[in-house]
């Protein structure tokens, strides 16, 4: 359950960093208040997930597919362009959160 969790406050982390750059772009009552929810709603996430995963996994698979996510979303909604470092560079990421997760006991 406590992965379950991680996946979810992963996720969550994707959505409240997409409402930021969204609201960057134009400010909105409802998006703001969307946002701030997925905000508090991935940490409340995150903290399940730590109540059974050390903090050495948890945090880092937690920032990772947050960054992992936001990198997709900046990709396919805000044109974003990745070079070949990129690539190479979310690679290594999600190499690195499932080794992390590989050690989780």
């Amino acid at each position: 359950m406590a992965w379950i969790f991680l996946l979810v406050a992963g996720a969550l982390e994707v959505v409240w960093a997409t409402g930021l750059k969204k609201l960057g772009i134009g400010f909105t009552w409802t998006l703001g208040v969307l946002t701030l929810i997925a905000m508090i709603t991935s940490l409340v996430a995150l903290y399940a997930a730590m109540t059974r995963l050390p903090l050495g996994i948890a945090y880092p698979i937690w920032t990772g597919i947050g960054s992992v996510g936001s990198v997709l979303v900046g990709v396919l909604a805000f044109n974003q362009n990745l070079s070949m470092s990129g690539i190479v560079g979310l690679t290594l990421l999600i190499a690195g959160m499932f080794l992390l997760g590989s050690d989780a006991h």
